[in-house]
């Protein structure tokens, strides 16, 4: 059982609300920077004052997939252990977060405004040998060590909780936590060995040149996880929070435990097949990297027929007759349950375009494309933004003790469908567009006017205008946010479900961590060692560091 808390310790809904509120901030900056990219590339608009729009492309790049999304998940994750561990944070717990917080602050702050002044324009993959300022790279470990600043809170509050708590299986929510925070740190080892090791003496000129394909090796060893890092906090709310939303209880509390074992042993040595198309990589490897992320489809899989049958018990509870009964008994009007739901619904098909990107063949027909960009937004600016919405719905008046008006619920509902609409004729466009052969990371080009471009110019301008659409549901977010903040006093839940009485318990193993990392780093071993040691072996003469803006 969960011991209940009737309030938050404002200290730690201080230190949540600092996290969930820039989270948001970096959404509106990214926000403007992605609706004026959307009508350059559709050739509406010319940028004022020197403006590029490959600086846009890495100011929303970087503002989008790393800032908004690690604050929101280190905010959340933080919630959650204070909540389900009952008790709130622990003294040592909070002073880390701070210390997390002001360091991924300093770094963010810093690596904007080099990017703002144009010199940092390296997109978020900041692939090599595009060279940006050397403190670039400096304000990327500040917030990377303030990441696992959060991370080690997140596991003393957890190890404390164990040594007072002997025998009893940790809460669902922390667990899930736990993983999660292993596998960012575990991931995030690739990228800080990468910057710390290569791009900032390359970058501060104490080294000549560098090994792209073992900077790019390094990232994507680390850039695979990060869509996992961004997942599994939806996953959390999906198992977690959604059933007790709708009245119900979870299907399977140890199913949804395994998921997040496997998705913690698959989602790290996979890297390569971001790489499907790098020349210097044994084609061996790739196949090896390929068969393990397949093997990630299995819990999306378990995810999905453990949500549903949540949905349809909960349904045939409270009166459901007939094949499809329980869908009438979902709480459709509840923008907690609407927002999710429908990040979940998409990801179905955000789901079936990383098996195509993930399948060689079929890689090569619409790598580099705007396809690529058209599944980035269904799974992260889709699925998980929708997700990390509706949690917000509730999460900010819990924290400060206040209850959502119906008013907000209707602004929360309309802001949730134009973000659908908006996404669907910008990942649309993306998708039917990159299957013409449209590249992704150009700005507006007719290519000398080529035939061919003739047939991407209306998808490109209903891409901006997707954008469009969605910039307006993101104003209007942060407007719903504001009345989140000065809503009428009030208790709002924190739901946290409990599992069917006829579910199965957790086995002890769950929690052995020495044996799934140990069974995770022999993965990273067998599918890294060798080719890196290749990649080390057979350097070339590395590349010296250039600027195309």
């Amino acid at each position: 059982m969960i011991k209940e808390i009737k309030s938050f310790d404002r200290r730690d809904a201080a230190l949540v609300l600092a996290h969930i509120l820039f989270a948001f901030f970096a959404l509106f900056m990214g926000g403007v920077t992605g609706v004026l990219q959307g009508l350059v590339r559709g050739g509406m608009v010319t940028l004022p004052m020197g403006i590029g729009y490959y600086q846009l492309l890495t100011a929303h790049g970087v503002l989008m997939a790393l800032i908004f999304t690690t604050y929101f998940i280190i905010g959340f994750i933080y919630s959650g252990v204070a909540r389900t561990l009952g008790g709130g944070l622990l003294p040592i717990v909070r002073k880390l977060g701070w210390l997390g917080f002001g360091l991924m602050t300093f770094g963010t702050l810093l690596a904007t405004v080099l990017i703002v002044l144009n010199k940092a324009t390296v997109l978020y993959t900041f692939y090599a040998p595009l060279k940006a300022d050397p403190w670039f790279y400096v304000s990327l470990v500040f917030l990377v060590v303030g990441s696992w600043m959060s991370g080690i809170g997140v596991f003393l509050n957890y190890r404390y909780w164990k040594r007072t708590n002997p025998g009893q299986t940790t809460p669902l929510f922390t667990y899930m936590a736990v993983i999660t925070m292993l596998m960012w740190i575990i991931a995030t080892l690739g990228v800080a060995i990468e910057v710390l090791f290569q791009l900032i003496p390359w970058s501060f000129g104490w080294v000549d040149t560098v090994n792209v394909t073992l900077s790019r090796t390094l990232f994507w060893y680390f850039g695979h996880p990060l869509v996992y890092f961004w997942l599994l906090p939806a996953y959390m709310c999906w198992y977690v929070v959604i059933p007790k939303v709708i009245g119900g209880k979870m299907f399977s509390d140890a199913l949804a435990r395994l998921s997040f074992i496997m998705f913690l042993l698959f989602s790290i040595p996979v890297g390569f097949h971001h790489q499907l198309m790098e020349p210097g990589i044994s084609n061996i490897w790739k196949f090896v990297q390929v068969v393990l992320t397949f093997m990630v489809v299995i819990p999306s899989l378990m995810t999905a027929f453990s949500l549903f049958a949540t949905f349809e018990m909960h349904g045939r509870s409270v009166g459901a007759k007939g094949l499809f009964g329980w869908l009438k008994k979902l709480p459709w009007k509840d923008v907690r349950f609407f927002a999710p739901f429908m990040g979940m619904l998409i990801f179905i098909p955000a789901g079936a375009g990383g098996l195509i990107n993930a399948s060689h063949e079929l890689n090569a027909i619409v790598h580099n494309t705007l396809w690529v960009t058209g599944h980035f937004h269904l799974t992260v600016a889709t699925s998980v933004a929708l997700t990390f919405f509706g949690i917000t719905y509730w999460l900010i008046p819990s924290m400060l003790g206040r209850a959502m008006t119906p008013l907000m619920n209707r602004l929360g509902m309309i802001q949730t469908i134009l973000w659908l609409i908006g996404m669907f004729f910008m990942s649309g466009s993306m998708h039917i567009t990159g299957l013409l052969g449209s590249p992704r990371r150009t700005a507006f080009t007719t290519y000398q006017d080529h035939p061919d471009t003739v047939l991407w110019m209306p998808y490109h301008v209903a891409m901006a205008i997707g954008g469009m659409i969605l910039f307006v549901a993101v104003v209007l977010m942060i407007i719903n946010i504001c009345m989140l903040m000065s809503a009428p006093k009030g208790e709002t839940e924190y739901p946290i479900a409990e599992a069917s009485e006829h579910a199965e318990k957790a086995p002890a193993i769950f929690e052995r961590w020495g044996v799934w990392v140990g069974v995770l780093v022999a993965l990273i071993l067998v599918a890294y060692s060798i080719p890196v040691m290749d990649i080390i072996n057979d350097a070339g003469v590395g590349a010296k560091g250039f600027k195309t803006w």
